[in-house]
């Protein structure tokens, strides 16, 4: 008779997701992924593959769901400043808001990226790209309707961006006051102005 699952995956990867994302991959045992999500460590390999494959699932499904999703509505409004300015605000508002402050998961990768496979350091290089590629179109496009300077380079600016957006995560970890965390914001707008 084959086997049958008694839980619910997506349920189970959110359950994992968080562990991983507090702990970070080498900090999250089995027994905290275990732990954690309610299911024995036969069906987590059976149905996941190991921590490691787990850790990709979550990631992905943490990319999808939150990068992709806002970077998605930012770029459906008409204005790039606004865009720019919101996913600034984003970042701030739900650092300041969590109040575990664990940060950015893909950011928080970023910060391990040394110890991953190459599976989960494409994952992670992607959603960087994606996010600078964000900046870099809000910035052309302002500059094409005259909404921001032309003299502005696109690349370096948001290449500055993206690190002040990953500065304001870690950092939004604990080591800044929510004040210090928005006058970062607040620099990283004005980038553009």
């Amino acid at each position: 008779m084959p086997w049958e699952k008694s839980f619910d995956e997506d349920v189970v990867l959110e359950k994992a997701m968080r562990v991983f994302w507090r702990k970070g991959y080498d900090a999250a045992s089995m027994a905290n992924l275990i732990e954690e999500t309610g299911i024995n460590k036969g069906s987590l390999y059976n149905t996941f593959g190991g921590k490691q494959a787990l850790f990709v699932k979550t990631l992905l499904k943490y990319d999808l769901e939150n990068r992709s999703a806002m970077l998605a509505s930012l770029e459906a409004l008409d204005n790039p400043r606004q865009a720019v300015s919101q996913f600034f605000d984003n970042i701030v508002n739900s650092t300041v808001a969590d109040e575990e402050r664990k940060g950015c998961f893909l950011f928080n990768t970023v910060l391990d990226c040394g110890s991953y496979d190459a599976e989960t350091n494409a994952i992670v290089a992607n959603g960087l790209r994606e996010i600078e590629g964000f900046f870099r179109r809000s910035i052309e496009v302002g500059q094409m309707r005259g909404e921001i300077n032309k003299e502005l380079n696109p690349e370096s600016k948001a290449k500055a961006m993206l690190g002040l957006a990953l500065s304001i995560r870690v950092l939004g970890r604990g080591a800044y006051t929510d004040s210090a965390l928005k006058t970062l914001a607040n620099e990283a707008k004005q980038l553009i102005m």
